[in-house]
């Protein structure tokens, strides 16, 4: 069986009690990086992901190189992330001290960085949309078919070598809330929803044609395995926007690009959203989406509630606790016990952090989480 059959079928719940270990649900910080690398691992794994999969022994999973959600900006990943704009703005320093950096990023958008902590989070302090004519200019850089967007020079030969490939492929479709609340700021867009329906709806319009033509460029040469909408849009005490608000502005879009990627064979479509999603994903499940990831620990997200609840509609990613993986071997057994036998027992699940492992997770501790959880495999 390849990589991309196993995946396939733990996915559609037809391999149960299999592990499979994807880099993309192992995300780590590039500081925790630095100590392990420290702790012995090798220099390679700080520069070179597809070294650190191989190291850890990680199962290959690849993407559509097209950039369509929040981007990582410098060959250390992690923060910062950027909307996908294309051309993108050039970056410019408005003031400097010794901590810190006040800068028009290349997104368009005034953040406050810290030196001290490149990883650390920005403040966010303006955003480049503030009207209808400031999106109409803005919407310009979210254009689909900006050759800056395609990161392959030879398409025609790239399709070729997927199409011989053995390992599973995903395509990053985009977002709704995500991306606009990355340009409009977050309380802007939500007023938005109350003061300016119809503006708000443009905006959605828009994101769904971005989706959609990349969907359908794509598809028309590569198979893909797996969709992915990157959106955010919850928190630790729940969602940040209503159902029906949900129901109303972002569910009739989202059915059109599921919809689309179900014609097309692609039946695994996941979401990325940080915070209490459990109100959320009713309707995303409504809306096509059948996979959910990390499953924050911390915002009260249980993947065996949700299994014990939706079943075989929903395909699980993460939710293991990332700070049981700093208190040492036994707490990282007990987390994984009274979670991973069960959530694997008819499949649909992929074991991972609940989010970033953090720097206090030593080598040690992650290479015995690694291990145990291969020690579960019983396909």
């Amino acid at each position: 069986m390849t990589s991309r059959e196993r995946f396939l079928k733990i996915a559609r719940f037809q391999l149960p009690n299999a592990i499979y270990l994807s880099p993309y649900t192992q995300g780590v910080w590039h500081k925790t990086l630095e100590r392990w690398v420290a702790e012995g691992a090798p220099q390679e794994i700080l520069t070179d992901n597809v070294a650190r999969y191989r190291y850890f022994e990680l199962d290959r999973i690849g993407m559509v190189r097209v950039e369509a959600s929040l981007i990582a900006l410098g060959p250390k990943g992690g923060a910062p992330f950027i909307p996908p704009v294309r051309p993108r703005f050039e970056s410019r320093v408005l003031e400097e001290d010794e901590r810190s950096r006040v800068r028009i990023n290349e997104a368009g958008v005034t953040i406050r960085e810290f030196k001290d902590d490149p990883e650390r989070m920005p403040l966010w302090l303006d955003y480049p949309v503030k009207n209808r004519k400031d999106w109409d200019e803005y919407k310009k850089r979210l254009d689909p078919h900006h050759p800056e967007r395609w990161l392959v020079k030879d398409w025609d030969s790239y399709a070729d070598r997927l199409s011989k490939r053995d390992y599973p492929l995903g395509l990053d479709v985009g977002s709704f809330f995500g991306l606009l609340r990355e340009v409009v700021g977050a309380e802007k867009l939500l007023l938005l929803f109350y003061d300016d329906p119809q503006f708000v709806e443009d905006m959605m319009v828009h994101m769904e044609y971005f989706s959609i033509q990349i969907v359908e460029r794509v598809l028309k040469d590569i198979q893909v395995d797996f969709a992915f909408f990157w959106e955010d849009m919850a928190w630790k005490g729940g969602s940040m926007i209503s159902p029906e608000m949900f129901r109303e502005f972002m569910m009739p879009h989202y059915k059109r690009v599921t919809s689309l990627l179900r014609s097309q064979g692609v039946d695994i479509i996941m979401v990325d959203s940080d915070g209490d999603i459990n109100e959320l994903i009713p309707l995303w499940i409504e809306s096509g989406v059948n996979g959910m990831w990390p499953l924050e620990v911390q915002a009260g997200v249980d993947a065996v509630e949700i299994r014990k609840k939706f079943g075989k509609e929903c395909i699980l990613w993460g939710n293991i606790d990332k700070k049981a993986l700093a208190q040492g071997k036994e707490a990282i057994k007990e987390e994984i016990d009274k979670k991973v036998p069960f959530l694997i027992s008819e499949g649909g699940y992929f074991p991972g952090p609940d989010h970033f492992i953090p720097e206090d997770v030593s080598l040690e501790n992650f290479q015995f989480y690694l291990e145990y959880l291969r020690s579960l495999d019983q396909s």
